[in-house]
């Protein structure tokens, strides 16, 4: 109860009598306070510091029965949620509790009923309580994991009992006035801040002979691995390896595996996979997970033990991707073998005598999960013998067969439809690293009459209801590409022994009658495997083919018609992402293996205007085939018939081959970088930055670095001759002789031009030189002219005699200027103005430097003043509106 009527009425201090009423009589009245009046008169409203203050005390008499008095009447009160305020008080005073338990057992059932109270909802009464105190929250909360270190069974159980009622949230008894609930997920928010899922799983270490107290704990870590954040924190208290080394503790109920499964799944979908396979990838934890599936495997036969069975062994298969996991080490991986084989080949093994798979859901799925763990076991290579002594190429072979229906008695037929292809694909990553048992099993041989059957048109009604089976509902089309598939992984082995073989049993006659069946037009849901079906086709018959003229021939005309006509494929279809581009590729790798070199094969080509297709395919300008289509026609030019069929292509707006190639060039030109002119021209050849003349030097080393490896390589040789004193024939020393001269050429030919732009760059510097010198005497000169000019004005303005001598010589360059002879009818006018005693040439227009601003009147203002008169007023320069032209001469041939 949290209102103001749970406080019992005050008491006097020190005495259990209350307190007189004063009456007009003042008559006294006595009363006997009970004990429990007495604690009611303690709380205001609750008094939880002095309730510790009493747990705390020590060496008294009768303190336990007082304590424990305290503790329920506190129990009673809260019995409709704890507020969150108060929180950190409770629980100090369950942890005091808890503590005395020890030694003093009658606690315990305090202990019990202030767990049940941490069970029911906790109370706010503002709304900002939650944040308020969720720190101190989430510390209450951790203390529970705390307390697990207290060595009292029933007390262990009674905090996992509590844990768990944090997922099983009951609504409050009664609804308490100024006080809401929380949130029902604001516990587990604060349990996983508190850490409470580690303290949980360290507690397990002082678990270790206690089942029913072991159970309960994983009970409480099967709820806590439901958040992510707590998986976070089970993983750093190394949770994954220390359940699953403890999967086999004896256990009658079945619960501790079932749990602990449980708590693996949560933590390899919840938490980091890789720290997960890290801390099980340990010979403990393996072993033990070996023991607890072999056990279900052989011995479970309920539904239930089916499925756990199934459940260890996708843990087991995401542990055996780490390489470091010693799986063969401990022995599982020779068990898993002899559990995927057992039913196919007949094995003496005592674990698996008498033991027979159903066609139930469980055991389907235990096949098909057995066969996808050896395509991973299969990639470390130490597991290979292994594979051999298991016999898993001849057990997974026995599925590459036509179905008998009076034979499948196991499964029914869509299942052993779904088998079949798994084993199948299967085969495809574990046959390539077993040749030996492979062809001993007569591998080429059961493709072949398989992909015969798939070929023929029997009626079968494929069910397609699986991965493997998708778009072969009703058809054979499954079972042909991861037939095909399975090919096309022998075949790129490049054995020689396999390859032989195949051709040998017609296999290129084969594929090429199947990829005709296969050219129609399939629909939307087909169209995709028959690309990737005639994508494989076309890859195996490159791999059978390429090296071989024998077998180019036998590829033939009728090779080249279906490579023709993927190559008239609508150019459109290369972007629908249905494979049209992976058929592409294949058919020009089949080009490039299956008819150059053959010349019949090549003549046909060219005959149906397959050069034409390869431009036209080239002229699309996709970059990713443009490297092999050039490659290709680059081999076809060695046929002499080639050369018109290129040149008689046209393209669109009627491009031609050489234009298109053009085209192609600068484009690469363009990515590459290169610069060019506005005319195309390169700008940047060589024309490297900062490079000095000894740069260049170096380059023209590099430029012939290659040629320089050549000819040393040529000159060892000649000297490894010379040294063991061997005698070439005559064609041969010719033929030394004259590589040898022209290395020592090239070397003579880089000398020269190096030793060329040395003199070059000396010729430079020189002209360099003297450009500066040329500007240093232009300077001299300048400055000698200006200090005699200077001398000579000086002259003038100081010595009379010198200036008049300088007036006469000035009018008699005059005089000499004029014209001898004066036309008729010409007016002379004089250009010398009389009394001007001026040494300098004079006319209308005077030059002004450097004039003051407020003399122009601004940027804006007439600035023609050499045509206007300065008058002086109040010794002041001023601009005047008038102006008065002086000496103007008029526009007549001068005298």
């Amino acid at each position: 109860m949290l209102s103001a009527e749970a406080a019992g009425p005050a008491e006097a201090p020190g005495r259990g009598v209350r307190s007189k009423s004063i009456s007009p009589r003042q008559i006294p009245v006595i009363g006997v306070v009970t004990e429990d009046e007495e604690m009611q008169s303690v709380f205001k409203p609750m008094d939880l510091h002095r309730i510790i203050t009493i747990l705390e005390e020590k060496d008294k008499d009768d303190l336990e029965e007082k304590q424990l008095k305290y503790v329920k009447k506190m129990v009673q009160y809260y019995q409709n949620g704890l507020p969150l305020r108060e929180l950190t008080q409770i629980f100090k005073i369950l942890n005091l509790c808890a503590i005395k338990v020890e030694n003093q057992p009658r606690f315990i059932e305090s202990v019990y009923e202030i767990l049940k109270l941490c069970g029911l909802p906790f109370l706010k009464k503002k709304a900002s309580d939650e944040i308020t105190y969720a720190e101190d929250t989430a510390n209450s909360l951790a203390l529970l994991g705390e307390l697990m270190k207290i060595p009292s069974s029933e007390l262990r159980i009674h905090i996992c009992k509590c844990i768990i009622d944090f997922y099983h949230a009951e609504p409050p008894k009664k609804h308490i006035p100024g006080y809401q609930q929380v949130s029902s997920s604001y516990k587990i928010k604060m349990a996983e801040v508190g850490g409470l899922a580690r303290t949980m799983v360290q507690s397990m270490i002082l678990l270790e002979n206690q089942l029913v107290e072991k159970l309960w704990v994983l009970k409480v870590l099967q709820h806590l691995s439901t958040s992510e954040v707590n998986c976070a924190s089970m993983l750093k208290a190394q949770a994954a390896s220390r359940i699953c080394a403890h999967l086999n503790d004896p256990d009658p109920s079945g619960q501790l595996l079932f749990r602990s499964s449980e708590i693996l799944w949560n933590l390899l979908e919840k938490s980091s996979k890789e720290e997960i396979i890290q801390q099980l990838s340990n010979l403990e934890c393996l072993l033990a997970l070996k023991e607890a599936f072999k056990n279900l495997f052989v011995r479970g036969f309920t539904h239930y033990d089916h499925q756990l069975r199934n459940d260890l062994l996708v843990i087991t298969t995401i542990i055996a991707q780490n390489p470091g996991a010693p799986m063969i080490e401990c022995g599982f991986t020779r068990d898993l073998i002899l559990f995927a084989t057992f039913n196919e080949v007949k094995s003496q093994n005592p674990l698996v005598k008498g033991l027979k798979l159903s066609n139930t859901y469980e055991d389907f799925e235990l096949k098909k999960l057995l066969f996808n763990i050896i395509v991973i076991l299969c990639k470390d290579l130490p597991t290979v013998q292994l594979l051999i002594d298991g016999k898993v190429v001849l057990a997974l072979f026995t599925y590459v067969k036509k179905p008998e229906k009076q034979k499948i008695v196991e499964w029914s037929l869509a299942q052993h439809e779904e088998l079949q292809l798994h084993a199948i694909a299967t085969l495809s990553s574990v046959a390539p690293l077993l040749i030996e048992d492979y062809m001993s099993c007569q591998g080429n041989a059961r493709i072949l009459a398989f992909l015969e059957w798939c070929e023929n048109q029997d009626p079968f009604f494929s069910h397609g209801n699986s991965f493997h089976g998708t778009g072969g509902r009703g058809n054979k089309f499954a079972q042909m590409r991861y037939t095909l598939r399975l090919l096309r992984a022998m075949v790129s082995l490049e054995d020689e022994n396999i390859n032989t073989d195949l051709c040998e049993k017609e296999t290129i006659q084969q594929l090429i009658g199947i990829f005709k069946n296969t050219i129609k037009d399939p629909n939307e849901k087909e169209e995709a495997i028959v690309l990737e079906i005639q994508s494989d086709i076309l890859l195996i018959l490159s791999g059978l083919c390429e090296y071989h003229i024998q077998r180019k021939e036998i590829f033939g005309t009728e090779g080249v018609n279906i490579i023709l006509h993927v190559m008239k494929t609508d150019p459109k279809k290369l972007q629908s992402g249905l494979g049209y581009n992976v058929l592409l590729f294949s058919t020009l790798d089949s080009i490039w293996c299956c008819i150059l070199g053959c010349y019949p094969s090549e003549d046909y080509f060219l005959e149906k205007e397959g050069i034409f297709l390869l431009l036209d395919i080239l002229a699309l300008n996709q970059k990713k085939f443009c490297n092999l289509i050039l490659g290709i026609m680059v081999e076809f030019c060695d046929n002499p018939k080639t050369a018109a069929h290129i040149n008689a292509w046209r393209g669109k707006k009627d491009q031609t081959a050489a234009s298109l190639l053009i085209k192609l060039w600068r484009k690469e030109e363009k990515e590459l970088g290169v610069k060019r002119d506005k005319n195309g021209k390169i700008v940047d050849f060589e024309n490297l930055p900062g490079l000095s003349a000894e740069d260049f030097v170096t380059l023209c080393i590099i430029h012939r670095y290659l040629d320089f490896k050549v000819g040393e390589i040529w000159n060892e040789i000649y000297e490894e001759i010379k040294l063991e004193k061997l005698s070439p024939v005559t064609s041969d020393r010719t033929i030394l002789e004259s590589i040898i001269t022209a290395s020592q050429n090239i070397g003579k030919m880089v000398v020269s031009l190096q030793s060329e732009m040395i003199e070059s760059q000396i010729r430079q510097d020189m002209q360099n030189e003297q450009k500066v010198y040329s500007k240093i005497q232009g300077t001299n000169k300048q400055r000698e002219l200006a200090n005699k000019s200077w001398e000579n004005f000086l002259a003038r303005t100081s010595n009379i005699k010198t200036l008049k001598k300088a007036k006469k010589l000035q009018e008699k360059a005059i005089e000499s200027s004029k014209y001898n002879e004066r036309p008729h009818n010409a007016v002379c006018h004089r250009t010398v103005i009389k009394g001007l005693n001026t040494t300098v040439s004079s006319g209308p227009v005077v030059t002004v430097e450097s004039t003051p601003v407020r003399l122009l009147g601004g940027p804006l203002a007439d600035t023609d003043i050499a045509l206007k008169k300065l008058p002086v007023r109040g010794g002041a320069l001023q601009k005047v509106k008038t102006v008065k032209i002086l000496n103007e001469p008029k526009k007549s041939i001068p005298t």
